[in-house]
C-alpha cells in the first residue's frame, strides 16, 4: 500500500488533504526520519519534534513564494521531505545525498546553507525589508529554537524586527533543549509557563476566542486583539517579547496540527510583528529520544530492538580522549575549570561535570559570552579551558582577540570538530583556525597527533603564561605513535617538533591526526625504495625553526600536511619560516583544503581523500616531488641564520 509521503510531490498537495491525512502523514515521517537516522546517523530528536509545526507551515503558507528561515538548519529534516527531496532521503549526508541542513544548491524552498544558532530573526529582518523595498507581498517566518533564541545574534535581531511596520512571523519553538538543556536566566523566565497551571489552559481559552472570531473580512489584528483579550488571564501582559514590539501569543501546544493551523492562518497577514510561542517535545514518537534527547540529538548509526536501543560505537574518539585528559589534569591543577557553549555532549565536557560539577559552566549558545567569562575567569587567576568547536569559536574571534589575547590571559582553548567534519559538512568544517588564530601576538597553537599527546598538550598549555589553541579533529584517536627508541610519547616542548621516523630521499611535515597518514604514506614510499622522513610538527605558532632548516636545506621535496585551508595554515607559517631564514622553498608543497571550494558532506575518509590527505594521496604529492628532475639550488648552500633567530617573544613557561 502506498503511502502518503512517498506520493507527495509538493507542499502545495497538503492543502487538499484532511485533517485525518496530515496527522497520517505526520505519522510517516517519523517513522521515515527514525529509519533514516537509524540507518545513516544525524540528527533525530529535534527533527521528531518538530513534525507537526514543519506540516502547519507548509500548509498555510507557500514558501515559493513566502520565505522561510531555519534558525539551526539541523531541524530540517521534515521540510525537506515535504519539499521534494523524499526519495533521495535514504543517502541523508551521504556523498551526493542530501545535505543534513538546508542547501542553497538542493533546492528553491532553502535560503541560506545555515548550521549555526542565532542568525534566523536577524536574516529574516533584512529580507522583510528587502522586499517591503521592492513592494513585494511576501510573508516571511523565521523558526528559531529556545536555546538560539538566547544568542546575542538573535537578540539584536529582537531589537530590529519590533521597527519593522510589515508582516513578521518568528516562531519560537520551545522544548525546554538546545543540544543539552537551555541555559541561563531567561530559560527560567520560559520554564515559568511550562510549570504553572496557565499552560494547560491557554489552548482551551485560545480555541474558545479563535472559534467566535470571523477571520474573513476582519483586520487580522483586531483579531489578534481578541485573542489576547480572551487568554489574559492566562498570559503576563508584560511579556518580553512585546516590550520589544512584538505582538506575542502563546506558548501552544506544538503538536496539536488543527489548532497550529489555526493560529497560523490567524497571524500570516497581521502587519506587524509577530511571535509565536510553540512548546514542543524533542524526540516525539520515540520514546527512547523523548528519554534521553541530548544522547539522542545527533547519534550514530542505531538499531532499535523492542525496548533497547544500541548506537553503534566508531571507536575511542578524540573527544573522548580530549575529556579524560582535561579530567586528569584537573585533578593536579585545581585551578583549572571547564566552559562549553551549549555542547556539554559534543565536547565530552559532560563526563567532566559529573567529575567537577563546580568547575563545569554551559554558557550556552553563546559563544563570545562564554569566552568573555572565560577571560573574566582568568584574570582571577583560574586556568578556564574553554572547548568549543573550530566552526564555532569563529563567531567569537573579536573576544578572542579583544579579551584573551590582547589581555595576554593565559585561557586555553579547545578546538573540537577541527578539519574535515564527514556528514556534517561544509556548515561545520573547522577549516579556519590556524588562520583565524594566528596573527594574534603571543597565541600557540598546538594539535596533538593522537592520546598521549592530547594530555602533553594541556598540560604544556597549562604552564604557559599566554593564550593557546589546541585543535583535534572529529575522529578515532589511533594507537599511540612512537618513533623508533621511544618507550613512552614525550612532553611537549614549547616550539619544538618531534621526529617520528628518518629518511634522506624526501621530508613530510605533519601537522596534528594526519601525521597518522603520513607515516602511512610513508610505509607505502618505503615499498617503493623511498625512505621518507616525517615529522609530528606538534606547533603552528611557534614554529619550529629546526624543523624547517632540516627539511629544506637538502634540497629534497619536503610535502606539509595539514587537516585545514592551505590559505594562512601551517603550510604557509613554514613558508614564511622558510623565507625568513633564506631557505630555498622550490621543492617545498603544501598539503591542505582547497582555498576556493567548500568540501561537500560525506564520510571524513573520503573527504581526506578528496584533498590528497589520505595516506595515497600524501604518498602521491612526493612522488610527484621525487619524480621533478631539477637538483637542489644554488641557494641551498647559502649560508643560513640560525634557529635561535625566531624566538617567540613574551611567552614563558612555568
Amino acid at each position: 500500500m502506498s503511502s502518503i509521503l512517498s506520493s507527495l510531490k509538493s507542499p502545495a498537495e497538503l492543502r487538499a488533504m484532511s485533517l485525518d491525512s496530515l496527522k497520517e502523514l505526520a505519522g510517516e515521517i517519523r517513522a521515515r526520519i527514525i529509519e533514516v537516522v537509524g540507518r545513516n546517523g544525524g540528527h533525530l530528536a529535534s527533527n521528531l519534534g518538530v513534525v507537526e509545526l514543519t506540516i502547519a507551515l507548509h500548509y498555510v503558507f507557500d514558501f515559493l513564494h513566502d520565505r522561510l528561515l531555519w534558525d539551526v538548519g539541523h531541524q530540517a529534516y521534515v521540510h525537506k521531505l515535504l519539499t521534494g527531496r523524499n526519495e533521495r532521503f535514504d543517502q541523508l549526508r551521504k556523498a551526493g545525498g542530501p545535505s543534513g541542513f538546508p542547501s542553497i544548491e538542493e533546492s528553491p524552498y532553502d535560503l541560506f546553507n545555515v548550521g549555526h544558532a542565532g542568525t534566523a530573526i536577524a536574516t529574516a529582518v533584512g529580507m522583510a525589508r528587502g522586499l517591503s523595498r521592492q513592494q513585494s507581498d511576501a510573508r516571511v517566518v523565521a523558526l528559531v529554537g529556545d536555546a538560539s533564541i538566547v544568542n546575542g545574534v538573535a537578540f539584536e535581531g529582537l531589537n530590529q524586527a519590533g521597527l519593522l511596520r510589515r508582516q513578521l512571523l518568528v516562531i519560537l519553538n520551545d522544548n525546554s533543549m538546545g543540544i543539552a538543556p537551555t541555559q541561563g536566566g531567561f530559560a527560567e523566565y520560559l520554564a515559568k509557563f511550562r510549570v504553572s497551571p496557565m499552560y494547560e489552559d491557554i489552548k482551551r481559552k485560545s480555541q474558545r476566542v479563535l472559534s467566535q472570531v470571523p477571520l474573513i473580512g476582519k483586520a487580522a489584528v483586531d483579531a489578534l486583539a481578541h485573542l489576547k483579550e480572551g487568554i489574559k488571564s492566562a498570559v503576563s501582559p508584560h511579556q518580553i517579547f512585546e516590550q520589544l514590539g512584538f505582538i506575542y501569543i502563546g506558548p501552544t501546544d506544538g503538536h496539536d496540527l488543527e489548532h497550529l493551523i489555526e493560529l497560523l492562518r490567524l497571524v500570516r497577514d497581521t502587519q506587524h510583528p509577530v511571535l509565536l510561542h510553540v512548546h514542543t517535545e524533542k524526540g516525539r514518537g520515540a520514546d527512547f529520544a523523548v528519554a534521553e534527547p541530548c544522547k539522542f540529538h545527533s547519534p550514530s548509526p542505531f538499531k532499535v530492538e523492542g525496548c533497547r536501543v544500541e548506537i553503534q560505537s566508531g571507536g575511542r574518539s578524540f573527544t573522548a580522549a580530549f575529556a579524560d585528559a582535561l579530567i586528569d589534569v584537573a585533578r593536579n591543577d585545581p585551578r583549572v575549570l571547564a566552559l562549553t557553549a551549549a555542547m556539554p555532549d559534543g565536547t565530552g565536557l559532560n563526563k567532566f561535570q559529573t567529575v567537577f560539577p563546580d568547575r563545569y559552566l554551559d554558557g550556552g549558545i553563546a559563544e563570545s559570552g562564554t569566552v568573555d567569562m572565560a577571560a573574566g575567569m582568568c584574570k582571577t587567576g583560574l586556568r578556564p579551558v574553554c572547548a568549543i568547536y573550530s566552526t564555532f569559536l569563529q563567531r567569537a574571534f573579536d573576544q578572542v582577540f579583544q579579551e584573551v589575547a590582547l589581555q595576554g590571559l593565559p585561557v586555553i582553548f579547545c578546538m573540537d570538530r577541527a578539519g574535515l567534519v564527514g556528514s556534517d559538512g561544509p556548515v561545520h568544517h573547522g577549516f579556519l583556525d590556524v588562520a583565524y588564530l594566528r596573527g594574534m601576538p603571543r597565541m600557540v597553537l598546538l594539535a596533538p597527533a593522537d592520546e598521549p599527546e592530547i594530555g602533553a598538550a594541556l598540560r604544556l598549555a597549562l604552564k604557559l603564561d599566554v593564550p593557546s589553541a589546541i585543535r583535534y579533529p572529529r575522529d578515532k584517536v589511533p594507537e599511540p605513535i612512537l618513533a623508533p627508541g621511544e618507550s613512552a610519547v614525550p612532553e611537549f616542548i614549547l616550539g619544538r617538533s618531534r621526529l617520528l621516523r628518518d629518511g634522506d630521499d624526501a621530508t613530510i611535515l605533519a601537522y596534528g591526526a594526519l601525521c597518522r597518514n603520513a607515516l602511512d604514506a610513508a610505509e607505502l614510499l618505503g615499498a617503493d625504495g623511498f625512505e621518507v622522513r616525517v615529522v609530528n610538527a606538534r606547533f603552528a605558532k611557534p614554529i619550529d625553526p629546526d624543523m624547517v632548516i632540516a627539511a629544506l636545506q637538502g634540497g629534497r621535496p619536503v610535502v606539509t600536511v595539514e587537516d585545514h585551508s592551505l590559505a594562512g595554515g601551517f603550510g604557509s607559517a613554514v613558508l614564511e619560516t622558510a623565507q625568513e631564514l633564506g631557505l630555498p622553498t622550490t621543492r617545498l608543497v603544501r598539503l591542505g583544503l582547497p582555498v576556493d571550494r567548500f568540501i561537500p558532506h560525506g564520510s571524513r575518509a573520503g573527504q581526506l581523500a578528496e584533498c590528497g590527505l589520505d595516506a595515497a594521496g600524501i604518498a602521491d604529492a612526493v612522488r610527484r616531488g621525487l619524480s621533478r628532475e631539477d637538483s637542489p639550488s644554488e641557494s641551498s648552500r647559502i649560508p643560513l641564520r640560525t634557529a635561535a633567530a625566531r624566538p617567540m617573544s613574551g611567552v614563558r613557561t612555568a
